[in-house]
């Protein structure tokens, strides 16, 4: 019998670094697990130092420097320094709170190319009660002034769903009120902490085409003024989304202890090994980490994915989504419209957008909030 050798998998792109889980913001769809690691867990400044290094070695183009919110960390500007000095492209993911000019002055100085802000609403009342923060809006606002003044090109982040999808305009006129090169208009990913709220968050599908519809003609009325990237949501989905790109394709992330994953959500998967970049250098893990191989490529898939023209376009789609809605991390995504399971997923979604319109309780992001197993 012939072993089938998968081809050992190309460089990749970048990293994305969760710095730390510590945030001012309280958000009941942050992609953190809801099980928050401590800030005593946290790999020192060398470290990730060593992380960078290696990185660039390996032939990553860019780094994404993320959290939780990745100022908490004191050694925030001198961690952004040895990135740029390695050459990769550094872009800070960031609530904007915290962040005075002092420490915006360092960050220039240390080489930060690209400042990524979020704003959980586009008006003041709507941010603050979302972020579950009073006063976030203007600090916000002051980071992206900061930005602006440094000559560093701003991205605005709207995460969106049922209790701010009426402000896609809003999002619009904000990002270029503000002046930002690139808006992001993502609908809510149901994974961790948004799971847990997808009855409090999900969007009917009217409301959902109606947003898309109405980005798709800002397009193209800001075309060479503002570029408008959308993320519509799976369960609305015809097609999965790859994850990360494909599976240990394109991208490591690593938790503020050190655990290298495929992608953020990848410990909701039971059963795989995840090495630690304290224990194993960056280019062994890429290569070698039996969490990276376990769905790199196609040889893992099930049907119909492993028959289908698009395996390598969507990669199977998301192996933790398949896991939370199926309960077989090795099935199609049920978002897949050829996905036994898709018609479920479907009627998840309209039942809990029209059954929950009047409101539903919602469990903020805490390191106090009680997991449930």
């Amino acid at each position: 019998m012939t072993v089938h050798t998968p081809p050992p998998p190309g460089p990749p792109i970048g990293l994305l670094v969760e710095l730390t889980h510590r945030c001012p913001l309280g958000c009941p769809y942050c992609s953190n697990p809801m099980a928050l690691e401590r800030p005593g867990a946290e790999i020192d400044t060398e470290t990730w130092k060593r992380v960078f290094s290696e990185a660039a070695a390996l032939g990553a183009l860019h780094v994404h420097l993320s959290g939780g919110e990745p100022t908490a960390r004191r050694d925030i500007a001198e961690i952004t320094r040895h990135a740029s000095q390695c050459g990769l492209y550094t872009n800070l993911i960031t609530s904007g709170i915290g962040v005075g000019q002092k420490l915006m002055d360092e960050l220039v100085q240390a080489g930060l190319d690209h400042a990524q802000l979020s704003f959980q609403g586009a008006d003041k009342e709507t941010n603050d009660r979302l972020g579950h923060y009073d006063g976030s809006w203007e600090r916000k606002r002051a980071f992206a002034a900061m930005v602006t003044r440094a000559g560093l090109p701003l991205t605005i982040n709207a995460v969106i769903h049922r209790v701010n999808l009426h402000q896609v305009s809003a999002f619009i006129d904000l990002a270029i009120e503000l002046g930002a090169r690139r808006l992001e208009v993502a609908h809510t990913q149901y994974y961790g902490w948004a799971l847990a709220n997808r009855a409090a968050l999900m969007p009917p599908r009217k409301a959902v085409e109606e947003s898309i519809a109405l980005v798709e003609e800002a397009r193209k009325r800001l075309e060479g003024k503002l570029v408008i990237d959308m993320v519509i949501p799976d369960y609305y989905a015809r097609y999965p989304k790859p994850c990360a790109g494909g599976w240990g394709r394109l991208a490591i992330n690593v938790s503020p202890s050190g655990k290298a994953l495929p992608c953020h959500a990848a410990e909701s998967i039971p059963g795989l090994e995840f090495w630690n970049v304290r224990d194993r250098s960056l280019s062994d893990i890429w290569r070698d980490s039996p969490a990276f191989r376990a769905f790199r490529g196609t040889d893992w898939m099930q049907e119909p994915c492993r028959s289908c023209e698009r395996r390598e376009i969507d990669w199977g789609g998301c192996r933790c989504q398949a896991l939370a809605l199926v309960g077989d991390a090795r099935a199609t995504d049920p978002a897949c419209h050829k996905s036994p399971h898709h018609a479920r997923i479907a009627a998840l979604a309209a039942a809990e957008a029209e059954a929950n319109a009047g409101g539903e309780a919602i469990r903020w992001r805490s390191f106090k909030q009680k997991v449930e197993a």
